[in-house]
Protein backbone atom coordinates (compact mmCIF):
# COMPACT_ATOMS: atom_id res chain seq x y z
CA UNK A 1 0.00 0.00 0.00
CA UNK A 2 1.47 3.48 -0.75
CA UNK A 3 2.58 5.99 1.30
CA UNK A 4 0.02 8.58 0.86
CA UNK A 5 -2.92 5.63 1.51
CA UNK A 6 -1.31 4.69 4.75
CA UNK A 7 -1.50 8.04 6.51
CA UNK A 8 -4.91 8.52 5.22
CA UNK A 9 -5.74 4.95 6.72
CA UNK A 10 -4.02 6.02 10.03
CA UNK A 11 -5.90 8.90 10.42
CA UNK A 12 -9.33 7.18 10.09
CA UNK A 13 -10.28 10.33 8.08
CA UNK A 14 -14.35 11.01 8.04
CA UNK A 15 -14.68 14.48 7.63
CA UNK A 16 -15.22 16.52 4.12
CA UNK A 17 -12.55 18.71 5.09
CA UNK A 18 -9.88 16.28 5.97
CA UNK A 19 -10.45 14.55 2.99
CA UNK A 20 -10.79 17.62 0.21
CA UNK A 21 -6.93 18.52 1.91
CA UNK A 22 -5.75 14.92 1.07
CA UNK A 23 -7.08 15.28 -2.65
CA UNK A 24 -5.56 18.56 -3.31
CA UNK A 25 -2.54 18.37 -1.69
CA UNK A 26 -1.74 15.12 -3.88
CA UNK A 27 -1.75 14.17 -7.69
CA UNK A 28 -3.79 11.73 -9.30
CA UNK A 29 -3.51 8.14 -9.63
CA UNK A 30 -0.69 8.06 -6.98
CA UNK A 31 2.43 7.16 -8.47
CA UNK A 32 5.60 6.08 -5.90
CA UNK A 33 8.15 3.99 -7.57
CA UNK A 34 6.19 0.96 -9.47
CA UNK A 35 3.34 1.35 -7.00
CA UNK A 36 0.24 3.40 -8.95
CA UNK A 37 -2.60 3.54 -6.09
CA UNK A 38 -5.89 4.80 -8.07
CA UNK A 39 -8.46 6.74 -6.37
CA UNK A 40 -12.05 7.52 -6.78
CA UNK A 41 -14.16 9.55 -4.52
CA UNK A 42 -18.03 9.06 -4.42
CA UNK A 43 -21.11 6.55 -3.30
CA UNK A 44 -21.58 3.70 -5.53
CA UNK A 45 -21.93 0.30 -4.95
CA UNK A 46 -18.56 -0.99 -6.64
CA UNK A 47 -16.15 0.66 -8.54
CA UNK A 48 -13.89 -1.15 -10.47
CA UNK A 49 -10.38 -0.50 -12.48
CA UNK A 50 -11.05 -1.10 -16.29
CA UNK A 51 -7.29 -1.03 -18.10
CA UNK A 52 -5.80 -2.30 -21.68
CA UNK A 53 -2.60 -3.84 -19.93
CA UNK A 54 -2.61 -7.67 -21.47
CA UNK A 55 -2.05 -10.27 -19.02
CA UNK A 56 -3.72 -8.65 -16.15
CA UNK A 57 -7.58 -9.16 -15.00
CA UNK A 58 -9.07 -5.97 -17.46
CA UNK A 59 -11.56 -5.55 -14.04
CA UNK A 60 -10.16 -4.98 -11.30
CA UNK A 61 -12.19 -3.87 -7.92
CA UNK A 62 -11.28 -0.97 -5.65
CA UNK A 63 -11.44 -1.44 -1.80
CA UNK A 64 -13.13 1.64 0.20
CA UNK A 65 -11.53 3.66 2.52
CA UNK A 66 -13.27 2.98 6.00
CA UNK A 67 -14.65 6.08 7.17
CA UNK A 68 -15.11 7.81 3.87
CA UNK A 69 -16.26 8.09 0.51
CA UNK A 70 -12.76 7.52 -1.20
CA UNK A 71 -12.04 4.04 -3.04
CA UNK A 72 -8.51 2.65 -4.09
CA UNK A 73 -6.53 0.30 -6.13
CA UNK A 74 -2.52 -0.15 -6.19
CA UNK A 75 -1.18 -1.62 -8.55
CA UNK A 76 2.36 -1.95 -10.05
CA UNK A 77 3.68 -0.33 -13.16
CA UNK A 78 6.91 -1.00 -14.74
CA UNK A 79 9.00 2.13 -15.02
CA UNK A 80 8.48 3.68 -18.41
CA UNK A 81 5.18 2.64 -18.84
CA UNK A 82 1.97 4.46 -20.17
CA UNK A 83 -1.72 3.02 -19.44
CA UNK A 84 -5.01 4.26 -20.18
CA UNK A 85 -8.23 3.30 -18.14
CA UNK A 86 -11.40 4.38 -16.92
CA UNK A 87 -13.58 3.71 -13.91
CA UNK A 88 -16.71 0.99 -13.86
CA UNK A 89 -19.22 2.68 -11.28
CA UNK A 90 -21.46 -0.14 -10.11
CA UNK A 91 -24.86 1.44 -8.85
CA UNK A 92 -28.33 -0.21 -8.87
CA UNK A 93 -28.72 -2.95 -11.58
CA UNK A 94 -26.16 -1.30 -14.05
CA UNK A 95 -22.90 0.63 -14.79
CA UNK A 96 -21.34 2.79 -16.40
CA UNK A 97 -17.63 3.58 -17.44
CA UNK A 98 -15.89 7.26 -16.85
CA UNK A 99 -13.00 9.16 -17.01
CA UNK A 100 -11.04 9.95 -13.88
CA UNK A 101 -12.08 12.89 -12.51
CA UNK A 102 -8.97 13.53 -10.32
CA UNK A 103 -6.70 13.07 -13.25
CA UNK A 104 -6.09 15.61 -16.32
CA UNK A 105 -4.17 13.40 -18.15
CA UNK A 106 -6.66 11.84 -21.25
CA UNK A 107 -6.04 10.61 -24.70
CA UNK A 108 -9.20 10.47 -27.18
CA UNK A 109 -9.78 7.84 -30.15
CA UNK A 110 -12.60 7.27 -31.99
CA UNK A 111 -14.08 5.20 -29.33
CA UNK A 112 -14.15 8.23 -26.89
CA UNK A 113 -12.11 9.37 -24.09
CA UNK A 114 -9.44 7.37 -21.60
CA UNK A 115 -8.06 8.72 -18.42
CA UNK A 116 -3.62 7.90 -18.66
CA UNK A 117 -1.16 7.08 -16.30
CA UNK A 118 2.55 7.51 -16.77
CA UNK A 119 4.71 5.61 -14.48
CA UNK A 120 8.09 6.93 -13.82
CA UNK A 121 10.72 7.06 -16.92
CA UNK A 122 7.73 8.25 -19.62
CA UNK A 123 7.61 10.87 -21.27
CA UNK A 124 4.78 12.58 -23.70
CA UNK A 125 8.03 13.23 -26.60
CA UNK A 126 8.62 16.86 -26.95
CA UNK A 127 7.77 16.26 -30.99
CA UNK A 128 4.22 15.98 -30.36
CA UNK A 129 3.84 19.46 -29.02
CA UNK A 130 3.38 22.67 -31.71
CA UNK A 131 6.80 24.53 -31.68
CA UNK A 132 6.09 27.60 -33.31
CA UNK A 133 9.98 27.93 -34.82
CA UNK A 134 8.88 25.09 -36.82
CA UNK A 135 7.45 26.26 -40.19
CA UNK A 136 3.94 24.27 -41.56
CA UNK A 137 3.13 21.99 -43.92
CA UNK A 138 0.36 22.18 -45.30
CA UNK A 139 -2.76 19.73 -46.07
CA UNK A 140 -4.29 19.62 -50.04
CA UNK A 141 -7.32 16.98 -51.13
CA UNK A 142 -7.13 15.37 -54.02
CA UNK A 143 -9.61 12.94 -55.52
CA UNK A 144 -8.97 10.11 -57.44
CA UNK A 145 -11.34 8.86 -60.06
CA UNK A 146 -10.49 4.98 -58.81
CA UNK A 147 -11.32 2.75 -61.54
CA UNK A 148 -10.41 -0.27 -59.17
CA UNK A 149 -12.95 0.59 -56.81
CA UNK A 150 -15.02 2.48 -59.07
CA UNK A 151 -15.47 4.82 -56.82
CA UNK A 152 -13.78 8.36 -56.29
CA UNK A 153 -11.66 8.38 -53.34
CA UNK A 154 -10.59 11.24 -51.32
CA UNK A 155 -6.99 11.69 -50.32
CA UNK A 156 -5.16 14.14 -47.97
CA UNK A 157 -1.92 15.28 -49.59
CA UNK A 158 0.95 16.73 -46.98
CA UNK A 159 3.26 19.17 -48.55
CA UNK A 160 6.26 19.98 -46.61
CA UNK A 161 6.98 23.40 -45.70
CA UNK A 162 9.22 25.49 -48.56
CA UNK A 163 7.79 22.80 -51.04
CA UNK A 164 9.12 23.27 -54.49
CA UNK A 165 8.15 21.74 -57.56
CA UNK A 166 11.51 21.79 -58.69
CA UNK A 167 13.00 19.13 -55.67
CA UNK A 168 12.25 15.54 -55.90
CA UNK A 169 10.14 14.11 -52.54
CA UNK A 170 10.33 10.64 -51.22
CA UNK A 171 6.40 9.70 -50.51
CA UNK A 172 5.11 8.36 -47.18
CA UNK A 173 1.34 6.47 -47.58
CA UNK A 174 -0.75 6.33 -44.40
CA UNK A 175 -3.51 4.04 -43.97
CA UNK A 176 -5.67 5.78 -41.36
CA UNK A 177 -4.83 8.78 -42.21
CA UNK A 178 -7.96 10.87 -41.06
CA UNK A 179 -7.54 9.14 -37.97
CA UNK A 180 -3.14 9.50 -37.50
CA UNK A 181 -4.06 13.35 -38.19
CA UNK A 182 -6.60 13.72 -35.36
CA UNK A 183 -5.60 10.99 -33.19
CA UNK A 184 -1.85 11.07 -33.24
CA UNK A 185 -0.70 14.92 -34.54
CA UNK A 186 0.55 13.44 -37.38
CA UNK A 187 1.13 16.67 -39.12
CA UNK A 188 2.33 18.27 -36.09
CA UNK A 189 4.86 15.55 -35.77
CA UNK A 190 5.89 15.67 -39.53
CA UNK A 191 6.65 19.44 -39.30
CA UNK A 192 8.67 19.49 -36.28
CA UNK A 193 10.71 16.39 -37.64
CA UNK A 194 11.50 17.95 -41.06
CA UNK A 195 12.28 21.42 -38.78
CA UNK A 196 14.48 19.47 -36.83
CA UNK A 197 16.68 17.79 -40.13
CA UNK A 198 15.11 14.51 -38.55
CA UNK A 199 13.16 13.98 -41.50
CA UNK A 200 13.82 14.82 -44.82
CA UNK A 201 11.04 17.01 -46.16
CA UNK A 202 8.54 14.59 -47.62
CA UNK A 203 4.97 14.89 -49.20
CA UNK A 204 2.74 12.03 -47.11
CA UNK A 205 -0.84 10.85 -48.55
CA UNK A 206 -2.94 10.27 -46.08
CA UNK A 207 -5.65 7.63 -47.36
CA UNK A 208 -9.10 6.36 -45.52
CA UNK A 209 -11.09 3.19 -46.57
CA UNK A 210 -15.10 3.30 -45.80
CA UNK A 211 -14.51 -0.28 -45.40
CA UNK A 212 -11.90 -0.57 -43.20
CA UNK A 213 -11.76 -4.35 -41.99
CA UNK A 214 -12.10 -5.56 -45.54
CA UNK A 215 -10.18 -3.79 -47.64
CA UNK A 216 -7.30 -3.50 -44.93
CA UNK A 217 -7.37 -7.48 -44.58
CA UNK A 218 -5.39 -8.78 -47.43
CA UNK A 219 -8.04 -7.11 -50.10
CA UNK A 220 -6.15 -7.58 -53.03
CA UNK A 221 -8.20 -4.83 -54.75
CA UNK A 222 -7.21 -2.54 -52.12
CA UNK A 223 -3.37 -3.98 -52.80
CA UNK A 224 -3.79 -2.77 -56.22
CA UNK A 225 -4.96 0.42 -55.86
CA UNK A 226 -2.16 1.67 -53.95
CA UNK A 227 0.39 0.11 -56.07
CA UNK A 228 -1.39 0.55 -59.53
CA UNK A 229 -3.75 3.78 -58.59
CA UNK A 230 -2.62 5.84 -56.32
CA UNK A 231 1.14 5.67 -56.24
CA UNK A 232 0.72 6.45 -60.19
CA UNK A 233 -1.81 9.30 -59.73
CA UNK A 234 0.76 10.71 -57.01
CA UNK A 235 4.15 10.82 -59.11
CA UNK A 236 1.83 12.24 -61.96
CA UNK A 237 0.69 14.95 -60.14
CA UNK A 238 3.71 15.81 -57.75
CA UNK A 239 7.73 16.17 -57.72
CA UNK A 240 8.35 12.66 -56.01
CA UNK A 241 11.04 10.45 -56.22
CA UNK A 242 10.05 7.41 -58.78
CA UNK A 243 11.92 4.84 -56.90
CA UNK A 244 11.74 2.25 -54.33
CA UNK A 245 13.55 3.11 -51.52
CA UNK A 246 11.60 6.44 -51.83
CA UNK A 247 8.46 5.09 -51.01
CA UNK A 248 6.60 3.56 -47.32
CA UNK A 249 3.74 2.13 -46.48
CA UNK A 250 2.65 2.90 -42.71
CA UNK A 251 -0.27 1.55 -40.70
CA UNK A 252 -1.12 0.78 -37.66
CA UNK A 253 -3.10 -2.75 -36.49
CA UNK A 254 -5.35 -3.54 -39.19
CA UNK A 255 -3.78 -0.42 -41.38
CA UNK A 256 -0.19 -2.92 -40.59
CA UNK A 257 -1.75 -5.49 -42.19
CA UNK A 258 -3.03 -3.55 -45.12
CA UNK A 259 0.42 -2.56 -45.67
CA UNK A 260 2.72 -5.56 -45.64
CA UNK A 261 0.20 -7.21 -47.54
CA UNK A 262 0.24 -4.36 -50.28
CA UNK A 263 4.05 -4.77 -50.66
CA UNK A 264 3.71 -8.46 -50.78
CA UNK A 265 1.65 -8.46 -53.49
CA UNK A 266 3.07 -6.06 -55.18
CA UNK A 267 6.85 -6.20 -54.51
CA UNK A 268 9.43 -3.79 -56.41
CA UNK A 269 6.48 -0.79 -55.39
CA UNK A 270 7.11 -0.07 -51.56
CA UNK A 271 10.93 -0.03 -50.34
CA UNK A 272 9.92 0.83 -47.44
CA UNK A 273 7.87 -0.47 -44.29
CA UNK A 274 6.41 1.47 -40.54
CA UNK A 275 4.26 -1.32 -38.93
CA UNK A 276 2.64 -0.74 -35.35
CA UNK A 277 1.26 -2.79 -33.37
CA UNK A 278 0.14 -5.15 -36.74
CA UNK A 279 -3.07 -7.39 -36.38
CA UNK A 280 -0.63 -10.34 -37.81
CA UNK A 281 -2.55 -12.83 -36.36
CA UNK A 282 -1.91 -16.71 -37.57
CA UNK A 283 -2.15 -20.69 -36.95
CA UNK A 284 0.33 -23.20 -36.08
CA UNK A 285 -2.95 -25.42 -35.71
CA UNK A 286 -6.25 -25.22 -35.26
CA UNK A 287 -8.60 -22.19 -35.69
CA UNK A 288 -8.08 -19.17 -34.43
CA UNK A 289 -9.76 -17.30 -31.48
CA UNK A 290 -10.46 -13.64 -33.16
CA UNK A 291 -13.92 -13.67 -34.89
CA UNK A 292 -14.49 -13.81 -38.56
CA UNK A 293 -13.24 -10.74 -39.23
CA UNK A 294 -9.68 -11.91 -38.58
CA UNK A 295 -10.28 -14.80 -41.16
CA UNK A 296 -8.62 -13.13 -44.21
CA UNK A 297 -5.70 -11.67 -42.18
CA UNK A 298 -5.09 -15.38 -40.66
CA UNK A 299 -4.97 -16.78 -43.72
CA UNK A 300 -2.90 -13.91 -45.52
CA UNK A 301 0.05 -14.57 -42.85
CA UNK A 302 -0.52 -18.03 -42.55
CA UNK A 303 0.18 -17.83 -46.81
CA UNK A 304 3.16 -14.78 -45.79
CA UNK A 305 4.63 -17.11 -43.20
CA UNK A 306 4.65 -20.27 -45.55
CA UNK A 307 6.46 -17.91 -48.34
CA UNK A 308 7.42 -14.31 -47.28
CA UNK A 309 9.47 -13.32 -50.37
CA UNK A 310 11.10 -9.95 -49.96
CA UNK A 311 8.39 -7.39 -50.04
CA UNK A 312 10.19 -4.98 -49.51
CA UNK A 313 13.94 -3.96 -48.08
CA UNK A 314 13.14 -2.02 -44.89
CA UNK A 315 10.84 -2.58 -42.01
CA UNK A 316 10.21 -0.93 -38.85
CA UNK A 317 8.00 -3.01 -36.61
CA UNK A 318 6.78 -1.51 -33.04
CA UNK A 319 4.48 -3.14 -30.42
CA UNK A 320 3.41 -2.59 -26.74
CA UNK A 321 4.05 -5.17 -24.27
CA UNK A 322 0.61 -5.14 -22.96
CA UNK A 323 -1.18 -5.21 -25.99
CA UNK A 324 -2.33 -8.90 -27.01
CA UNK A 325 -0.87 -8.69 -30.60
CA UNK A 326 2.84 -8.62 -29.18
CA UNK A 327 3.00 -12.48 -29.35
CA UNK A 328 2.33 -12.28 -33.41
CA UNK A 329 4.70 -9.37 -33.61
CA UNK A 330 7.59 -11.30 -31.77
CA UNK A 331 6.94 -14.00 -34.03
CA UNK A 332 7.25 -12.66 -37.55
CA UNK A 333 10.30 -10.07 -36.36
CA UNK A 334 12.75 -13.21 -37.46
CA UNK A 335 10.51 -14.12 -39.82
CA UNK A 336 11.00 -10.42 -41.73
CA UNK A 337 14.82 -10.41 -40.76
CA UNK A 338 15.26 -13.90 -42.20
CA UNK A 339 13.96 -12.66 -45.80
CA UNK A 340 17.17 -10.62 -45.98
CA UNK A 341 14.84 -7.15 -45.15
CA UNK A 342 16.64 -4.41 -42.83
CA UNK A 343 14.38 -4.87 -39.70
CA UNK A 344 13.94 -2.93 -36.71
CA UNK A 345 11.92 -4.35 -33.38
CA UNK A 346 10.64 -1.95 -30.87
CA UNK A 347 8.80 -3.22 -27.91
CA UNK A 348 7.55 -0.56 -25.62
CA UNK A 349 5.50 -0.48 -22.35
CA UNK A 350 2.10 0.76 -23.88
CA UNK A 351 -1.09 -0.72 -25.16
CA UNK A 352 -2.87 -0.96 -28.46
CA UNK A 353 -4.20 3.02 -28.96
CA UNK A 354 -3.24 6.03 -31.20
CA UNK A 355 -0.47 7.87 -28.99
CA UNK A 356 1.49 4.35 -28.40
CA UNK A 357 1.67 5.09 -32.07
CA UNK A 358 1.93 8.47 -31.97
CA UNK A 359 5.27 8.20 -29.78
CA UNK A 360 6.70 5.44 -32.20
CA UNK A 361 6.46 7.98 -35.49
CA UNK A 362 10.13 9.81 -34.96
CA UNK A 363 11.81 6.32 -34.31
CA UNK A 364 10.08 4.49 -37.18
CA UNK A 365 10.06 7.23 -39.76
CA UNK A 366 13.20 8.70 -39.18
CA UNK A 367 15.33 5.37 -39.54
CA UNK A 368 13.28 4.26 -42.65
CA UNK A 369 14.01 8.03 -43.57
CA UNK A 370 16.88 9.50 -41.99
CA UNK A 371 17.18 13.33 -42.51
CA UNK A 372 20.00 15.23 -42.86
CA UNK A 373 20.82 15.37 -39.49
CA UNK A 374 21.26 11.45 -39.11
CA UNK A 375 23.15 11.19 -41.44
CA UNK A 376 25.69 13.86 -40.66
CA UNK A 377 25.76 12.47 -37.07
CA UNK A 378 24.97 8.57 -36.89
Amino acid sequence: MTLAIQELRRSRLVSGDELELFLRTHSFPLVEGQSVTFVWRGEAERVHLRHWIYGLPSSQALRRLEGSSLWFLVIDLPPGSRVEYKFELYRGNGFELVTDPLNTHVATDPMGTNSVVHAPGYEVPDYTFFDPNARPGSLETVVLASQVFDEPRAVQVYLPARFRPTRRYPLLVVHDGADFLRYAGLKTVLDNLIHRLELPPLIAALTDSPRRLIEYADDATHARYLAGELVPALEARYPLARTRDARCLLGASFGAVASLSAAWRHPGVFGNLCLLSGSFAFTDIGAHDRGPVFDPVVEFVNAFRANPGRPSERVYLACGIYESLIYYNRSIYPLLQATGMNVRFSEVRDGHNWENWRDRLREGLSWLFPGPLWMVYE
